[in-house]
């Protein structure tokens, strides 16, 4: 009887041992899915309090307040999760595998080099599909990057702590700039090329108000716009002045006659430097010109022969110009002429005459 009742204690307490094991082990279990998996009701609405306006206003009002100290602590990357969570009993009896050590320095740089190299700053965010923008940006242990509502977000609504790209588990965050820094880059790109853009176009529009084009009917319409841009400046400067259109063009008669009186005295101080050798080639310039009639009574100059001397018709006259008239012609034109200088009548301009 003894013999028949030991072994079977025996098989009882290894039975109950296994049997306890298997339940040690089903709760180790269940207390990690536990806090693995969040049991809460995404779709539940939190209850809002509107009963107190005034301390959400001060607290609106002091995160405006503060907010250069948050932009200047938002330029730093640190890491969301300094400590590691505490381990679950499955993971101390080693069911599941525990997470694993937090990253260094030197390996969270070599992780965001990896995403770096993928450029995945500079495209959208994988969730919610818009340009990081300013908004934080986070850096998993895999080597991706989200918006950080956006994480939090799908962690929430999915119920477990993975990557939605790769389905990494028990990842590591860290918060990072290279989204905002991409951003600012290309919004100071876009005001650099909005102000070149400025400049050049105030530069062609001076060009355009200052060279006249090649075109005919553009250079005609440009030199219109010019004469009205002085004549609107003439008119508001005499409604400004209140001096009337008459008194204008009394000043610019008084002041092109002045200048006349000017030139005249130029020319009546000037002394006939003239030699023999500039009328002979004054006269061999008239000779090329063949002009046999006077330009003034359109009647020829000669009946012998162009410029020859002691003829019995009128006498002609050779001016400096090499223009050659009648005597009588160029004395007539002289006495009735308005302008107090001599001008040559073809040429209007100063001469010397010599009688031939």
């Amino acid at each position: 009887m003894m013999a028949n009742t030991r072994p079977q204690k025996l098989s009882t307490n290894k039975s109950g041992s296994n049997s306890s094991s298997v339940a040690l082990a089903a709760v180790a279990l269940q207390d990690h899915m536990t806090r693995s998996l969040s049991l809460q009701d995404p779709f539940k609405k939190k209850k809002i309090n509107h009963s107190l306006p005034t301390a959400s206003k001060k607290r609106t009002t002091k995160a405006v307040v503060n907010r250069d100290a948050k932009d200047d602590q938002d330029k730093k990357e640190y890491v969301l999760d300094p400590k590691p969570p505490p381990l679950t009993l499955a993971q101390k009896l080693g069911l599941v595998e525990a997470p694993g050590l937090l990253l260094t320095d030197k390996e969270w740089k070599e992780v965001k080099k990896k995403s770096n190299e993928r450029q995945d700053s500079s495209q959208p965010c994988v969730i919610c599909k818009e340009d990081f923008g300013l908004q934080q940006q986070v850096l998993l242990s895999c080597s991706h990057v989200f918006h950080r509502t956006c994480l939090e977000a799908f962690e929430k609504f999915s119920g477990r702590k993975s990557c939605p790209m790769c389905r990494k588990e028990q990842y590591q965050r860290r918060i990072i700039h290279e989204g905002a820094k991409e951003y600012r880059e290309k919004c100071a790109t876009k005001i650099q090329s909005a102000w070149r853009g400025y400049i050049v176009r105030q530069w062609y529009k001076r060009l355009r108000q200052t060279v006249p084009p090649k075109d005919p009917k553009l250079r005609k319409k440009f030199y219109e716009n010019k004469f009205q841009d002085i004549t609107d400046r003439l008119l508001q400067s005499m409604e400004a002045s209140n001096q009337s259109v008459d008194n204008l063009l009394l000043e610019i008669d008084q002041s092109i006659a002045a200048s006349r009186d000017t030139m005249r005295q130029l020319n009546e101080n000037s002394e006939d430097t003239s030699t023999e050798t500039d009328w002979d080639q004054v006269q061999l310039q008239a000779v090329q010109r063949s002009v046999t009639d006077c330009p003034i009574c359109i009647m020829p100059l000669t009946d012998q022969g162009l410029y020859r001397k002691n003829s019995s018709s009128r006498p002609t006259v050779l001016l400096s110009c090499s223009h050659v008239f009648h005597a009588t012609c160029l004395q007539a034109f002289e006495e009735f002429s308005f302008e107090k200088r001599r001008v040559c009548p073809v040429c209007r301009s100063s001469y010397h005459k010599k009688i031939m």
